[in-house]
């Protein structure tokens, strides 16, 4: 699993940010702070609540400096209807090939439901090094991030 100091994997995916473009991980540290938060699914309750927080606090983020990006394995034409319903203003990543999810280690299934290959909730910061500086991993679907402790994450992101 990608750790605290760690180079963050590198990627490349399509963007869903109102079209659809080739995002290249790498060529956005200098908007750092980067903020990846990964999300199980487009459209369910909790994934829709934590996006949408993100996006009410995203004057904060940007305050700071920092960048937000939303990341799940849904398609980047859902993930457009996503950001229309919800209004939310910053991009969301298509992992829908699943590679970035196994490059960061926050693969889960919801085996019950017979549903496998979705993204862990889970928030990385990364510095305009490439380095992560912050890392949240959560094994239970249900749980948000501490929004407070990410923003306090940046101090250590500054370069």
């Amino acid at each position: 699993m990608v750790e605290v100091g760690d180079d963050a994997p590198d990627f490349t995916a399509p963007l869903a940010n109102g079209d659809v473009t080739e995002f290249t991980f790498s060529d956005h540290f200098d908007e750092a702070p980067v903020v990846l938060a990964f999300f199980p699914g487009a459209f369910t309750g909790v994934c829709t609540t934590e996006m949408a927080t993100f996006e009410q606090r995203l004057d904060e983020f940007e305050d700071e400096g920092a960048t937000v990006y939303g990341v799940s394995v849904d398609a980047p034409f859902s993930l457009n209807e996503f950001r229309d319903q919800e209004d939310l203003s910053f991009g969301l990543v298509s992992d829908s090939n699943k590679e970035i999810i196994d490059a960061y280690d926050v693969e889960m299934d919801f085996a019950d439901m017979g549903y496998y290959g979705v993204a862990k909730r889970s928030v990385f910061v990364v510095d305009g090094d490439g380095t992560v500086v912050y890392k949240w991993v959560s094994d239970d679907p249900g749980v948000e991030p501490d929004y407070d402790e990410v923003l306090e994450s940046f101090a250590s992101a500054e370069n």
